[in-house]
């Protein structure tokens, strides 16, 4: 009897894994399934521990699914990718393995440890599927074969292609005769930080994730290009940790949301959110051609001559939300305490670190990923040098947000504001955004710092630091 390892990944769920199906598509086969957990390689990408917390009980909840399907989960610990690969090769010859599947992670370190697991495994048939976007990485690119670099294109592009046709959703597998194995390891704690995350905030299992997903495509997704950018209403999904974890696949999500408004594909109900899914394949996508920026390199090669400030005390400041400017700092208090942060909020807080402070883009990507329970690599990058200006189809180096009127714009009255700034419950509306204006003319005290720097003079310092890299 064949014997069929499916190795799970970023791909934690029953319905719609590619990878799973493929593995019992023969009912003769016998089916065993397995994920190694890799702290050390986990440290060295910034995991969050919120995200350690959202996986591992993701994981017990996959373990429970497959136990019911007679699937048994095997749990196994390795540093990193390179001893993991080895603890796979063991697994396979100690349990007969015939065939394996997986589906395919695009990060540089991630792909290594691919090639090194099928190179390794010279006895095993290894079968790889392109599970974590909607189309293919190389099957949306330009007429000579070539990666859009700017995001519109490519998004027409990637209409065309699905209003041709898309990939369906295959079904969880059914119930067959298994059973726990004799060595299969219960998942104890993850030997990894952790810290509790909000189950309210995050669907705590796969069933709730499919049911979040359900509830948003209905009304909510229509109202989401009016309602996304103001953080103190509940305008967006919440889904991004479960598409990171692969807890939802990006296919389930587009199901579902035609299944609700089919006009989506033509711009109409919907096609807002859809843009949103498309920006995550063209980051994916950036990635498999441009594997440098799995490195901290800049897509913009010019850009990697601008001369960053190095103040560990207006990082710290900027990390810990005491910047005296409420938009930013109540973002980042959001992001501290919740471990997420508003999409919008994101945008403004990244554009103040690296234009208003001139701090490296890469100490704000990294700071996100360490506390982000949705931290995804492509998209915390591809949003990072869209700020810094340093990546494709990124906001040009002389657009700088001013943080005031972001927050006049976006918290006009200053309801988020006071929900993550109490020290601010005094501050009238109109006043919310300047807040030591206010305190000067009422001769009032603040338990609130000035701000940390003088907008017009860090936009003019800004400009000329981007400048003197171009000309460079």
């Amino acid at each position: 009897m064949a014997t069929h390892l499916v190795w799970f990944r970023a791909d934690i769920r029953l319905h719609d894994n590619l990878a799973l199906a493929a593995a019992c598509r023969s009912r003769q086969a016998r089916v065993i399934a397995l994920y190694i957990a890799t702290p050390q390689q986990w440290r060295h990408h910034a995991m969050a521990p919120r995200q350690a917390a959202y996986l591992q009980c993701h994981l017990r909840a996959l373990q429970a699914g497959l136990a019911q399907k007679g699937i048994p989960l095997i749990y196994r610990e390795a540093a990193d990718f390179t001893a993991s690969v080895m603890e796979l090769q063991a697994l396979c010859e100690q349990q007969g393995v015939s065939h394996i599947f997986y589906n395919y992670q695009y990060e540089v370190n991630e792909r290594q440890r691919d090639i090194a697991a099928e190179r390794a495994l010279k006895t095993v048939v290894c079968q790889g599927f392109d599970d974590s976007v909607i189309l293919a990485p190389g099957s949306v690119v330009t007429g000579d074969e070539q990666m859009y670099k700017v995001f519109t294109p490519f998004k027409n592009a990637w209409l065309r292609r699905a209003r041709v046709g898309l990939p369906e959703c295959v079904p969880a597998p059914a119930p067959r005769d298994g059973g726990a194995l004799p060595d299969a390891q219960a998942l104890l704690m993850l030997n990894y930080p952790q810290q509790l995350f909000d189950p309210v905030l995050f669907p705590p299992d796969e069933r709730q994730a499919i049911q979040q997903l359900r509830r948003f495509c209905q009304q909510p997704v229509v109202e989401y290009d009016a309602q996304r950018d103001f953080p103190a209403t509940e305008g967006t999904s919440r889904l991004s940790a479960c598409l990171t974890l692969g807890v939802l696949s990006p296919r389930q999500c587009l199901h579902r949301l035609l299944a609700e408004h089919p006009g989506a594909l033509a711009g109409q109900d919907g096609a807002v959110w859809l843009n949103e899914l498309i920006w995550r394949e063209f980051y994916r996508h950036l990635m498999t051609f441009h594997p440098a920026l799995c490195c901290f390199k800049p897509f913009i090669k010019w850009t990697e001559k601008v001369k960053w400030r190095e103040d560990k005390t207006l990082l710290k400041a900027w990390q810990r939300g005491k910047t005296g400017y409420p938009i930013v700092d109540a973002a980042m208090r959001q992001l501290n305490d919740t471990g997420w942060m508003h999409n919008r909020l994101r945008m403004i807080v990244a554009s103040f670190l690296v234009k208003d402070l001139l701090i490296d883009w890469r100490e704000g990507e990294r700071y996100f990923m360490l506390q982000l329970v949705d931290g995804d690599l492509a998209a915390n990058n591809g949003g990072w040098q869209w700020a810094a200006s340093t990546g494709t189809d990124a906001a040009p180096y002389f657009r700088i947000f001013n943080p005031t009127m972001q927050g006049e714009k976006f918290d006009k009255s200053g309801v988020f504001i006071r929900r993550w700034l109490p020290e601010l419950a005094q501050v009238p509306d109109s006043e919310i955004h300047t807040p030591w204006e206010w305190a000067q003319k009422q001769g009032a005290s603040l338990d609130y710092p000035r701000p940390i720097v003088d907008h017009k003079q860090a936009r003019l310092e800004t400009l000329a630091a981007y400048e003197a890299a171009r000309k460079s």
